[in-house]
């Protein structure tokens, strides 16, 4: 970039140990990586900026944001711009690169084909184009915009969208929450449809025919879950299945096309009720084996505990429960309660596959632990000074014991600090002053069952993630044995 004719363009200069993040291909340049802005007048959101080092050694170049945390969104590292000069300090012919680039990518992975014409086209840092999401659904493209340029540069990215031979309509969800974080009027912003878009749209998928609402959750339909749901249909033969947050019928449908004896799909969603029964009926099913219900998931476990019911298989894929870090903690509470109740509804030896589609909590790693046997412990700190502060932490009972020979109270040393980590076993729970009651944590724990996990997965293939940016991972999805 160092050849190219820089004039106007501002460089944003990273403090001295924040670069090698960025040499290494996260995109992200958060405002507390930035040292200094080179550049009069500075920079506007959408501007076109540079990367460099404390040295000013260019790192990448990028597209700025005044408002949000994360000030640049880089597009490409100095190497890249080096070797495809083309696209250096050229958004246009970047965005029409990059969509190519997916396409093909699309391409070697059979997608679309007559067997499945929904997926996942562009998924953001993934594919190279953090904040833009672009979802195709037969001859419909649905585009889910997340960042302050993809609105900037809407009508180059439609102008590359309406390239491929294939797509006829282009559906532009603007994200509003996450856009009025980046600094965008969100007053100026709405949704825009081509002029003969159709409400509804049917898409093919394994073989299983679908009508999705182009109005509906999301960009219409959840091809992340594409792989699981084709596992599904393998093992349901002759089970008895219980599909929990079922929106459009997709795990339930695969289920019955498995050999499923009987399938109960529950959702609050009438909307997506409405659909799952029109798949039904699209594909042919028979209506004695499948049956839809609405009603709270939580609500509708509890009164199946009361009647004694249970499936060989419980499916549970609840909305994003923890939509940032801020609310993780609470969202575990969520997370642990519906799986404490799938578990009890799993019958002994069955299979319960349950998912999270909520970045906070997929990488943070936190999934399994709410699922497994821990416990909330009240941890009291006393100081050298004898103050005292209490504080909860969530732990495997077989990493605390080993700490002591007294399985009641484990001591060791934190930050100066004596900690003393309470356990109370059953008839034990007035103990000293100082002792506080834990409470059961894990999900397995709560039901009283014991659980194996089979098999760990996430979203479809069609979901790249960039191992620079492991963030981009969102969904889990777990099948565990329940005993």
């Amino acid at each position: 970039m160092n050849s190219l004719g820089l004039v106007g363009i501002a460089k944003v200069v990273l403090k001295k140990g924040k670069t090698q993040l960025f040499k290494d291909g996260n995109p992200m340049v958060y405002s507390g990586a930035v040292d200094r802005i080179i550049g009069r007048p500075p920079p506007k959101t959408g501007d076109i900026v540079l990367v460099s080092d404390g040295t000013e050694r260019p790192i990448g170049w990028g597209l700025y944001n005044s408002v949000s945390m994360f000030c640049v969104r880089l597009m490409q590292l100095e190497d890249e711009a080096t070797s495809d000069s083309s696209c250096a300090l050229n958004m246009e012919k970047l965005i029409e690169t990059r969509i190519d680039v997916a396409v093909e990518l699309r391409r070697r992975l059979d997608l679309p084909s007559v067997h499945t014409n929904a997926y996942r086209l562009i998924n953001s840092e993934g594919d190279r184009l953090s904040g833009l999401i672009i979802d195709v659904f037969g001859d419909v493209a649905v585009v889910a915009s997340s960042a302050a340029w993809v609105e900037k540069y809407k009508s180059e990215i439609e102008a590359c969208i309406k390239k491929i031979n294939y797509i006829n309509h282009i559906n532009w969800r603007p994200s509003v929450d996450i856009l009025k974080e980046d600094g965008v009027n969100v007053s100026d912003l709405k949704e825009v449809y081509s002029s003969t878009r159709p409400e509804k749209t049917k898409i093919v998928e394994n073989g299983i025919l679908y009508t999705i609402s182009l109005n509906g959750q999301k960009t219409g339909f959840y091809a992340d879950q594409r792989e699981n749901r084709q596992f599904i249909s393998r093992i349901s033969d002759g089970k008895k299945v219980l599909d929990l947050c079922c929106y459009s019928g997709g795990f339930a449908i695969n289920a019955v096309r498995g050999g499923a004896l009987n399938v109960t799909g529950i959702d609050t969603s009438l909307l997506a009720l409405e659909l799952a029964k029109e798949n039904v009926v699209l594909n042919n099913i028979d209506l004695g084996k499948i049956s839809f219900l609405r009603e709270d998931v939580s609500e509708f476990m509890k009164g199946a505990l009361l009647r004694n019911e249970s499936w060989d298989i419980v499916i549970i894929d609840p909305p994003k429960l923890a939509p940032t870090k801020k609310v993780l903690h609470s969202a575990s509470g969520m997370y642990r309660n519906l799986n404490s109740l799938a578990m009890q509804l799993t019958k002994r030896g069955g299979l319960l596959m349950t998912c999270s589609c909520s970045g906070a909590v997929t990488q943070s790693g936190i999934f399994l632990r709410i699922l497994q046997v821990t416990r909330l412990a009240q941890i009291d700190l006393l100081t050298p000074s004898g103050l005292r502060s209490s504080f909860f932490h969530i732990f495997d009972l077989r990493t605390i014991l080993p700490i002591t020979d007294n399985p009641m109270i484990a001591r060791e040393k934190l930050n100066g600090c004596t900690c003393f980590v309470h356990d109370v076993l059953p008839g034990l729970e007035k103990l000293s002053a100082q002792a506080i009651k834990c409470v059961p944590w894990g999900a397995a724990s709560m039901a009283g069952r014991k659980i194996t996990v089979l098999r760990q997965a996430g979203a479809a293939c069609d979901h790249p993630v960039d191992p620079s940016y492991p963030e981009g991972a969102y969904l889990t999805n777990i099948l565990l044995r329940v005993s």
